[in-house]
């Protein structure tokens, strides 16, 4: 059976948070189910983000795609940056990352995006293989900076 996907909604948290969690994980931050719930029931309540959710073979759960806007003031339209991308180790090697990615970009186009951006990290090659399977760009015309305000 075909991964679908949905967008998420407020009913979604109990499903959603412990993949969260594990995603968190995954990205070397320790287990902690209060603070992965707390967040993601943030962004849902307030609609901070989208959160589009994968089923496989009939079942809600085997991955996430989460979204968050932004904007270009140069183009002068709504950007969508692709943070988070999230497989259950069950489910991977089956199509679900493509078809979130998928699905990812029909939700910008639709919501009338210039773009959508993401970024991984530079050894991360299997995730690179992925997006530019997808059709993804490489945009090496700018170097990108950050400003650390707090202690993660």
């Amino acid at each position: 059976m075909s991964p679908t996907v949905r967008r998420a909604s407020s009913a979604d948290l109990d499903l959603i948070a412990p993949l969260f969690d594990r995603y968190r994980h995954f990205y070397t931050q320790r287990e902690d189910a209060a603070v992965s719930r707390a967040f993601i029931g943030e962004r849902l309540a307030r609609g901070d983000s989208a959160i589009l959710l994968a089923a496989l073979d009939g079942a809600d759960g085997a991955g996430f795609v989460q979204l968050y806007p932004t904007f270009s003031s140069v183009r002068a339209a709504r950007v969508w940056v692709l943070n988070d991308l999230f497989v259950e180790a069950h489910a991977r090697r089956r199509g679900v990352a493509r078809v979130l990615l998928d699905a990812a970009a029909a939700f910008a186009r639709a919501d009338g995006a210039a773009r959508l951006e993401l970024e991984t990290d530079h050894d991360n090659a299997q995730a690179q293989a992925l997006y530019a399977a997808a059709g993804w760009q490489r945009f090496d015309g700018t170097q990108r900076y950050q400003l650390p305000l707090a202690q993660a």
